[in-house]
């Protein structure tokens, strides 16, 4: 527990905490909740106080005349797993960050991040993203802008048939004939309907294609988490060996909203989209939430498929050594680069570093190895918190140095990291 100036008082949330009282702030802070039940609401809140991912902030001096403290701003943070060139990290996706109206601009909410801020890196999070609503304040902790979350919007009628497989390819595709079963037919991976009992197999086929696919960015939640979304009556499933489909109805029924469509396969993206299609005499508009280089953009014969960039999210690297440790590299490209790390609110990341990646592996080593002070003398990079986790996540040196967010190195160092860190990241998730 942390005592804070000015009565404020932060601390976890505890299951004898009154939860009508988070309620009423998160719709005092953002409105009237859309989307689940007040029951499921609170059966969320109560799981994530239970795995102590809720931090509240008490001031006992607001109102004197209730004779306790009063809730005035939460911050809670889901465990994740997100995928840096196909190999996964632990994440803490920092989520439901509010105070009370009549105490903001006095503090409440640095406070509270910052508390949370040193609380995440304690728990051994390499990394942590969130959505801001405004940035000033997660910039000053050292979090920025790394990467999109992006919405398709298709008519129905352009997935009625989609494009088949380029037939100047059939000779060297790569699929291989499908295995035949005894009566000589041959067999395709089973397609099945999947709910809240499969959440595990979702999580891992899920992984499985971030992995295969080498993305940047997207995550898995945790089984219960999964468990609890699988289960609404609104959310059809379907699994397959190699990808995943979610949906639902909206738009009085004129509408399909894909939540989720993963495939590392061209037959398994024709398989999902089909079911998606097969709507396509009812729906009228199909919204889905995708990567910006989802191949349903070359799937439909005309170019019907409208993507834009809906949200923009930031990322804090919290352990530095352990981040670039996690992270996936192109196994084709390799660097040795010293850099200068500042980072005033976690200082173990601060200090003189050497970047080393070769076959698809990272270290940050502190000080300058024998390799790097064998080569031609170049000043290091220097990247605040902000820089370190925008390089982290792909944006290119030279935007990073027009923003101010990165000095010192050498056009050959530049040209080093944004081959390695090279990333157009992405989440298929809103927290």
């Amino acid at each position: 527990m942390a005592e804070q100036p000015g009565d404020l008082t932060i601390r976890p949330l505890h299951p004898g905490d009154d939860l009508e009282a988070e309620l009423d702030l998160r719709h005092r802070a953002f409105g009237p909740m859309s989307g689940g039940s007040r029951e499921s609401r609170l059966a969320e809140l109560s799981a994530s106080i239970a795995a102590g991912r809720v931090y509240g902030a008490w001031d006992s001096g607001l109102d004197p005349a209730a004779g306790a403290p009063v809730l005035v701003g939460t911050a809670s943070f889901h465990d994740l797993r997100q995928w840096w060139h196909g190999r996964a990290l632990r994440m803490a996706g920092v989520a439901g960050v509010k105070v009370a109206p009549e105490v903001r601009g006095r503090g409440v909410g640095r406070a509270l991040m910052t508390s949370v801020l040193g609380v995440l890196a304690e728990r051994g999070y390499p990394i942590s993203v969130l959505y801001p609503a405004t940035a000033p304040l997660y910039r000053s902790l050292g979090w920025e802008m790394a990467g999109g979350y992006y919405r398709a919007e298709v008519a129905g009628r352009s997935l009625g048939a989609l494009l088949p497989p380029d037939p100047q390819l059939k000779a060297w595709s790569d699929a291989g004939p499908c295995p035949a079963d005894p009566d000589g037919a041959p067999q395709r991976p089973a397609l099945r309907r999947v709910g809240a009992p499969d959440a595990e197999e979702v999580i891992a086929v899920v992984g499985a294609v971030h992995a295969s696919s080498r993305d940047f960015g997207p995550c898995t939640f945790d089984a219960e988490t999964v468990r609890r979304w699988l289960a609404s009556p609104d959310v059809y499933a379907y699994l397959r060996a190699d990808g995943f489909l979610a949906y639902g109805w909206g738009g009085s029924g004129r509408e399909i909203e894909v939540y989720t469509l993963e495939a590392a396969s061209a037959e398994t993206a024709r398989a999902l989209w089909g079911i998606v299609s097969s709507h396509a005499s009812v729906a009228k508009t199909v919204r889905a939430t995708v990567g910006p280089n989802d191949p349903i953009g070359w799937l439909t014969r005309e170019p019907d498929v409208g993507l834009r960039l809906r949200e923009r999210w930031m990322l804090r690297v919290l352990d530095a050594r352990a981040a670039i440790a996690g992270r996936g590299f192109p196994a084709s490209v390799a660097a040795t680069v010293p850099l200068q790390l500042a980072d005033p609110d976690l200082p173990v990341n601060a200090g003189l570093h050497t970047l080393s990646v070769r076959a698809g592996q990272g270290s940050l080593t502190p000080g300058i190895t024998a390799s790097s002070a064998d080569s031609p003398a170049a000043p290091p990079v220097a990247l605040g918190p902000r820089g370190f986790a925008a390089l982290f996540a792909g944006i290119p040196m030279a935007t990073l140095r027009t923003a101010g967010l990165a000095a010192g190195g050498d056009p050959a160092s530049d040209a080093e990291l944004d081959a390695v860190f090279a990333a157009t990241a992405y989440l298929l998730d809103y927290f």
